[in-house]
């Protein structure tokens, strides 16, 4: 029996008939697919993956932590982890990322900062790994491995290795620096879906104790479109001033706030270099390759901005 048999079999079983059509709906980053059911009344997701490379127990488990906080994600219907399968509510197939327009844009993030500040306010992150200096130096080291090593065959030595180390220390000290919480570790605009006009939240396994800052970055300096430097800044403020209301533990001051969002915007862009870089050596998905000027766009700006960063520049573009 081959895999699409065995899905087919597992779906005939537990809804006690088989799908009318078995569709491909979408393949992400990550070794998980998902296939999209059809019944003649309704229709469901499934996420499909090896049991043997995929842990599915931190998505199950998140995905009831953030359902019991009345978070917009979508239901558990079935699952047979042992074969790979979860049966998933049905969002449709419209991000959040294929809406967004210059007329729409305010509007839509507005609202994706809301619903950042009840992720934020209304969920313990107790049970979470910990964003902790080794994390953070892992995602660093893909950078070096994958963005300078294999995309363009540098390897890092002498003065160079010991600029990046220095550079990877300044970040790794401010990110540690910033007041925690639930981090969900890919907020961003292909990770929220839009159905009936509501905004619903996908892609959270991955979620982390880790800096405030960390998703309102993911979400406005976004690794696939990018907007205008004062129309991001006018959303950091907004969220600022909601976290605050809110009584989560942002900073007191703006000033030191915006210091936290690029510093760890900056270590995600760092990472993401390194994972687009892999992502098309490695698993022969070339197409993040054009998303990689825009990543690589927004460290520039950011060394550029603070002269403790200025080699770290230097070395990118060298």
């Amino acid at each position: 029996m081959n895999r699409t048999e065995q899905l087919v079999s597992w779906l005939t079983l537990s809804q006690g008939q088989a799908p009318q059509t078995l569709a491909l709906a979408a393949a992400d980053a990550s070794v998980r697919q998902y296939w999209r059911a059809t019944y003649p009344e309704k229709s469901f997701i499934v996420m499909e993956f090896d049991p043997a490379v995929f842990d599915c127990l931190p998505f199950l488990a998140r995905q009831q932590q953030l359902a019991g906080a009345e978070l917009p994600v979508p239901a558990v219907l079935a699952q047979n982890l042992e074969q790979g399968f979860v049966l998933l509510e049905d969002l449709g197939d419209v991000t959040l990322a294929s809406l967004l327009n210059a007329e729409n844009a305010k509007a839509w993030y507005l609202r994706a900062i809301t619903l950042l500040v009840e992720l934020q306010a209304n969920t313990s992150d107790d049970e979470l790994p910990v964003f902790d200096g080794a994390f953070i130096q892992r995602e660093l080291d893909i950078c070096r491995e994958w963005y300078f090593g294999q995309q363009f065959g540098v390897t890092l030595a002498g003065k160079e290795l010991a600029t990046w180390e220095r550079s990877c220390a300044l970040i790794t000290m401010n990110v540690l620096s910033q007041p925690t919480l639930f981090m969900h570790r890919d907020y961003h605009s292909r990770n929220l879906m839009v159905q009936n006009d509501q905004l619903r939240l996908i892609d959270f396994q991955d979620a982390v104790k880790g800096p405030i800052a960390y998703d309102l970055v993911s979400l406005l300096r976004d690794a696939y479109l990018d907007w205008d430097e004062t129309f991001v800044l006018d959303l950091v403020i907004r969220y600022w001033e909601q976290a605050r209301a809110a009584g989560l533990p942002v900073h007191d001051d703006f000033g030191d706030f915006y210091l936290a969002f690029e510093m760890a915007g900056l270590q995600r862009h760092l990472k993401i270099l390194g994972l687009f870089a892999r992502l098309n050596i490695r698993d022969q998905k070339s197409q993040y390759l054009a998303d990689i000027p825009r990543v690589f766009q927004y460290v520039r700006q950011v060394c550029l901005r603070y002269s403790e960063l200025t080699p770290l520049g230097r070395l990118l573009v060298n």
